[in-house]
């Protein structure tokens, strides 16, 4: 034994289990007197953020919230879904956000798989959570307790299907002491369902340790300064907001939440509140570039922009920068907690034409600096590609910033994991400067509006048409969403169906993203043994839309 291990134990002075709930907590004992959340006419200090989602940890505590009970919630960008990223963790529960372009079938799927015992769900969606909530009490015999947000910035159609009132609730409970957390960074702070291309969606768990690093390096990688106002474009419920909940918390920022990401209401809210931080996929972004002039009129203040999602049009890039917001060029994936490699801008890429830094900026980058590994590997060997921007791999992470594996789902854990690596399934080469650029998909999945469609869910949906005799669905670019579905038919001898036919037919199965934007009615290219040739779809997918 060393000298060094002798009489040097952890203890309680000297040791504490990372995780982000601690941000909160020193914010509200720092900045208290300061701004924390915005949202219409509503204003909560740090102070008053703290208490409340301390009085909402208290009443989850009571309905029997604790270690490693999950916690749903189908909320919009407002106070309650920042409240909740806080008040959950701190009892040690698990967070799942549900997407809200989900049906109730998948949504209904997904609760019972991580076995939701509360659902905190906003009023707007009634319409398609009580049909969710039913079918999770058929079918698979859960009833969860339903707590429902009456925000008073939604005036539109909705009842109540809890059992309980969000505000009432707060009301009548005291807030607990503190928010503390976990005794082991290690515990499961989200579960965050991803799409995947075969199968049932699987359910990302993450933990404190690898949310308590990202949050610090969202600020450090966008050098982000104390008290940012940061506004809520991109949806918290995709990897728990890319973790930035924890990143403003940390910094002692402002919250600026939005229910409906449009264009003249963004522009609003960054000239009305001063913003000069948001995340957003590229359809936002040129949202804010194709808005009216007039509407951008009024702000000032220098806007930094993160994009992730779909590989940004260099259209975009560029477009960004002649109206003179900052963009930073992010890649990750939800078993990474979003982000976790950035296209550091070099300080001599000012000097290139805006073309050149517009390719330097499109690409995927380098690893986050509390990410220890992210490189290009053949699959096969486990081997580095060489670094000349021309050798195909795959790119994988590996360190702190990596889940803890799907939920119930061994195999695919282990698959993920194979060769002490994170295999992301996207194909890529490593450039001279050991920044990874994408050249492909490994897995057939469409990024389309920052949403992963499975091309193989929309297939089997296809395929479910009694005239359908062969079908692949592929990307093709699109301006306002990145990428978007097309599906290539063969209909059966002697059939006959039509395009809107078939986008009814998706309608009744799929939920309305995944639907395709269009129908393609001719040979599918296919191998000796009858393999539909994808690569040879996409090319045919990326020159049509060029040349329409």
């Amino acid at each position: 034994m060393s000298i060094y291990d002798q009489h040097l134990d952890r203890n309680a002075a000297n040791h504490a289990a990372l995780s982000p709930v601690s941000f909160v907590e020193r914010s509200a004992e720092v900045f208290g007197d300061l701004p924390a959340v915005i949202h219409g006419a509503r204003r909560y200090s740090w102070a008053q953020t703290r208490e409340r989602a301390a009085r909402l940890a208290a009443a989850l505590r009571a309905l029997g919230v604790g270690r490693g009970t999950t916690v749903s919630v189908m909320l919009p960008n407002t106070p309650e879904m920042v409240e909740a990223h806080y008040a959950v963790p701190a009892l040690n529960a698990v967070l799942n956000t549900l997407n809200t372009r989900l049906d109730a079938p998948l949504l209904a799927w997904q609760m019972n798989h991580c076995e939701a015992a509360v659902l905190i769900t906003d009023r707007e969606y009634a319409g398609l959570m009580a049909p969710a909530l039913r079918i999770l009490e058929a079918e698979h015999g859960r009833r969860p307790v339903v707590i429902d947000v009456d925000d008073p910035e939604y005036d539109g159609p909705g009842e109540r299907v809890g059992s309980h009132e969000y505000e009432a609730l707060l009301a009548a409970h005291e807030p607990l002491a503190r928010l503390e957390g976990p005794a082991d960074e290690w515990d499961a702070i989200a579960v965050s369902y991803t799409s995947g291309t075969t199968g049932d969606p699987k359910g990302v768990v993450t933990h404190h340790r690898g949310a308590y690093l990202n949050a610090v390096c969202n600020a450090a990688t966008w050098t982000m300064p104390h008290f940012p106002t940061y506004l809520w474009t991109l949806p918290m419920f995709h990897c728990n907001g890319w973790c930035f909940p924890w990143t403003v918390a940390m910094l002692g920022g402002t919250h600026v939440c939005l229910r409906r990401v449009e264009a003249a209401a963004i522009l609003a809210a960054m000239r009305e509140h001063g913003v000069d931080h948001y995340c957003a996929a590229p359809i936002v972004h040129n949202l804010i570039i194709n808005a009216p002039e007039e509407q951008r009129a009024g702000i000032r203040q220098k806007v930094r922009g993160m994009v992730a999602g779909a590989a940004p049009p260099a259209a975009m890039i560029e477009g960004m920068a002649q109206i003179g917001f900052d963009i930073t060029h992010v890649y990750g994936l939800t078993e990474v907690y979003g982000p976790a490699s950035v296209a550091v801008k070099r300080a001599s890429w000012p000097q290139e034409s805006l073309s050149e830094q517009t390719r330097l900026n499109g690409r995927q980058g380098v690893r986050y600096m509390l990410q220890e590994g992210m490189t290009v590997l053949d699959p096969e060997t486990m081997a580095e590609v060489p670094a000349d921007g021309a050798t195909m791999g795959e790119i994988m992470f590996r360190g702190n910033i990596v889940m803890k594996g799907y939920l119930k789902n061994p195999a695919s854990t282990d698959a993920a994991f194979a060769g002490g690596w994170f295999h992301t399934g996207d194909l890529a080469v490593l450039e001279p400067d050991r920044y990874v650029k994408i050249k492909d998909r490994s897995k057939d999945v469409i990024i389309s509006g920052g949403e992963n469609i499975s091309s193989i869910e929309v297939e089997d949906a296809l395929y479910r048409h009694p005239a359908v005799l062969s079908c692949a669905v592929v990307a093709r670019p699109d301006p306002k969403w990145g990428e978007a579905p097309v599906a290539y038919i063969e209909t059966k001898a002697g059939a006959k169906v039509t395009a809107e036919e078939l986008k009814a037919h998706c309608k009744g199965l799929l939920a309305g993203y995944k639907v395709p934007k269009e129908f393609r009615f001719e040979a599918i290219p296919k191998t000796s043994t009858g393999k539909i040739q994808k690569f040879q779809l996409r090319e045919r997918a990326k020159s049509s839309s060029a040349i329409e």
